[in-house]
């Protein structure tokens, strides 16, 4: 009797964890359409930051999950990260964008 206890708890543990992780999974998840527009707004930022001169030269990785773009890399100046911020907020398609551009620390002494 114990053991139809242990193992019916058991099945009833891997049940609600394939329930759990099915709906985890449909938010994670992004439609072909998606897919393509995120690429396209990811190509458009790109191509923008590297109109700018000062941005033209940094390494700025640009991602893009269902509208919402994230900067990162590190920039020379805090005014180059808002710059990118911009250019990336001004681009047509973006809702919102994550700027985790860093700048180097200042020198010691």
């Amino acid at each position: 009797m114990a053991r139809y206890h242990t193992v019916s708890r058991f099945v009833a543990a891997f049940i609600l964890a394939a329930v759990l992780s099915a709906c985890a999974a449909t938010e994670t998840t992004r439609t072909a359409g998606e897919t393509v527009d995120d690429a396209t707004i990811t190509s458009r930022v790109k191509a923008n930051l590297l109109q700018d001169e000062a941005l033209r030269a940094l390494q700025i990785d640009v991602d893009t999950y269902r509208g919402v773009v994230q900067l990162n890399g590190f920039v020379n100046t805090s005014e180059d990260a808002r710059r990118a911020a911009e250019i990336a907020r001004e681009t047509p398609g973006v809702a919102s964008v994550q700027n985790n551009l860093q700048t180097p620390p200042p020198p010691r002494g």
